[in-house]
């Protein structure tokens, strides 16, 4: 019996320990020599990243003595993955060679493949040497941050190493693929009710979305508090969202359609702004006038429906938004970011941020503490999965392609070895009690991308 067919079957760990081990697999992927295929476009021109994503296959690695062998139910598409495969804004090879050439198992890395992918959920089928708590068989979640164990910072937060990276953009052998490899350091027990699908969207934006607002290393949100949360309909807008109401706050979403407007509703947002009915745009941030005018009218809006300015504000988009972020917050209120979606270069008028005793607090990804404290949250039924399309490993372009031109609604999933959607539920009667709507608030909005002009 082969392993993918062992993992299929439901093998005991016995079984997955002694299944042979392929020697290649099949992966989404970058490859070397596609590095400029777009260095003469002009800056604003569509590169597609169908030209450049791979499916295909790739050698299998050997583990280190701290690693696993995930074989890889589902994963998801996350903006790193368009980054990557626009080689934007630096070539992915570039990180791995930088990193192959630490030594040891690190040179592993430097191929001239790249597996990308930072989210995956899977059944592991092989254990490192030093590995202590995990075991063939065991159903997991990967955690994005790849972090230096080693490190005396990472006995107080693994994401202040100054080696910590992100898996599947910085690292290679990620979770679009039939089979990863991940740290154990990274491995979170997957919520014993929820779907392959479903539980894969939940390490890189739920647990990035946690320490942003709930982590004492971010907003530190309290009960009451107003969230003002950009793309609410998104991966980690929608987490966010969730994350607002479970803790007692009120979440202010600002998306750009009436079909984002209704998902965000969906995921409990309070109160809904259409950004285009305001005229914030995708260059409203590259002139100071335009940036107080488009806060002004946000301002107005959010106060009119709650009676205040946002205490925090969930920023993520980058160039086009941070200015207004910086202008609506509150006096002593707090601007948290974890990512520049529209370009990262941002301009703000710093007046409104000493003057008024701002604050702003870079966040990335979270801890294994927090990753854990989060998976809790869903399997409590206080937050569930924003999945909505799901595509196919072979269509991953596909995929990726829609997320790239901001056509899709909450996370994009991906079907890596698992046959079909629905698969990997393990409490039945847990899943039956929080409902099968209440987990799946955001499939009615599922989307394929356009056709190629």
């Amino acid at each position: 019996m082969s392993l993918s067919d062992a993992v299929l079957s439901g093998a005991s760990p016995q079984e997955l320990a002694h299944a042979p081990l392929p020697d290649h697999f099949t992966a989404a992927h970058l490859r070397v020599e596609d590095e400029q295929v777009f260095a003469d476009l002009p800056e604003d021109a569509d590169k597609d990243v169908r030209r450049t994503l791979h499916v295909g296959e790739v050698p299998m690695p050997e583990l280190a003595p701290d690693e696993v062998l995930l074989a890889v139910m589902a994963s998801t598409v996350n903006y790193n993955t368009v980054w990557s495969a626009k080689f934007e804004p630096l070539s992915t090879f570039r990180f791995l060679r930088h990193y192959g050439r630490e030594g040891g198992w690190a040179t592993r890395h430097d191929q001239p493949f790249h597996v990308l992918g930072s989210d995956a959920a899977g059944v592991v089928v092989r254990t490192g040497s030093g590995v202590r708590h995990w075991r063939p068989g065991d159903h997991a979640m990967v955690n994005a941050a790849y972090v230096d164990d080693q490190e005396p910072i990472s006995q107080a937060d693994g994401m202040l190493g100054e080696h910590q990276l992100a898996w599947g953009y910085e690292t290679n052998y990620g979770g679009l693929a039939q089979y990863a490899v991940a740290r154990t350091s990274q491995l979170i027990a997957k919520p014993a009710h929820l779907t392959w699908e479903e539980a894969a969207t939940i390490p890189a934006c739920a647990g990035t979305a946690y320490r942003m607002l709930v982590s004492d290393r971010g907003a530190r949100m309290k009960q009451g508090d107003v969230v003002l949360i950009w793309g609410a309909s998104g991966g980690l807008g929608a987490y966010a969202a969730q994350l607002v109401k479970n803790g007692g706050g009120i979440a202010v979403g600002v998306v750009g359609s009436e079909e984002k407007a209704e998902a965000a509703r969906r995921v409990g947002c309070d109160v809904v702004v259409n950004r285009e009915e305001i005229g914030i745009g995708d260059d409203t941030g590259e002139d100071p006038a335009q940036v107080a005018a488009a806060g002004k009218r946000l301002g107005r809006q959010v106060r009119a429906a709650v009676g205040t300015d946002p205490d925090i504000v969930f920023e993520h988009v980058g160039r086009s938004t941070f200015g207004i972020s910086v202008f609506v917050v509150r006096r002593g209120g707090t601007v948290v970011t974890c990512g520049s979606s529209t370009g990262y270069i941002h301009q703000f008028d710093n007046r409104y941020l000493w003057m008024r005793l701002k604050r702003v607090i870079g966040s990335h990804v979270a801890n294994l503490q927090e990753q854990v404290e989060c998976a809790r949250l869903f399997e409590q039924g206080g937050v569930v999965p924003t999945l909505s399309s799901l595509f196919p490993l072979a269509e991953v372009a596909e995929a990726t392609r829609l997320v790239q031109l901001n056509q899709h609604i909450g996370k994009v999933g991906v079907l890596c070895l698992a046959p079909e959607a629905g698969l990997g539920v393990t409490a039945p009667e847990l899943r039956a009690r929080i409902g099968e709507d209440a987990l799946n608030p955001l499939r009615s909005f599922a989307a394929r991308p356009a056709p190629v002009a």
